[in-house]
């Protein structure tokens, strides 16, 4: 089994996937990570080079290339446009919204400019945070709240919700 964790920039997918990814001896997949190391360019450059909708399809692709069992997974906030990676995911692995107040996680994301995130284009990250939790929402499992950021209680939580409290 596979977990997945989906979320908005600066939720702590990266750094809880690595916990989680620690505790349960799987390989840990920063999707973004895959992304810049491929292009061999920063997120932000990749998405000015490519533009959103070619941006959203490489991440789609990506995450497709990912086999087997075993993987933490941490894809971009974006992942949620691209219904055939969600569809992927859905199949291959259990899906943890990592949900947090969006004044906490605008205040985790000092680059909002340089960050690399899709859709903030002509729209306020309030709104994009709007439009993406509702998406978040349909395409999870299981949702986490993050609130105080206790690591520990955070991994707990996850580990007990998939199954997998050792």
């Amino acid at each position: 089994m596979n977990i997945t964790l989906i979320g908005m920039p600066g939720v702590g997918k990266s750094f809880i996937g690595k916990k989680i990814a620690g505790k349960l001896r799987y390989k840990f997949v920063d999707v973004d990570e895959v992304i810049e190391k491929e292009k061999r360019l920063d997120l932000q450059k990749v998405l000015d080079e490519l533009g959103e909708e070619k941006f959203i399809e490489l991440e789609g692709k990506t995450i497709l290339s990912l086999k087997g069992e075993g993987m933490v997974i941490a894809p971009g906030g974006s992942v949620v446009y691209s219904r055939e990676a969600m569809d992927f995911l859905n199949k291959n692995s259990k899906i943890i919204y990592l949900k947090d107040e969006m004044i906490k996680i605008k205040r985790r994301i000092p680059n909002l400019d340089s960050r690399g995130i899709v859709g903030l284009k002509g729209k306020s990250f309030e709104k994009l945070f709007l439009e993406r939790e509702k998406l978040y929402e349909r395409y999870s499992d299981f949702v986490v709240f993050v609130g105080d950021f206790d690591e520990n209680r955070i991994v707990e939580e996850i580990l007990e919700k998939v199954g997998m409290k050792r």
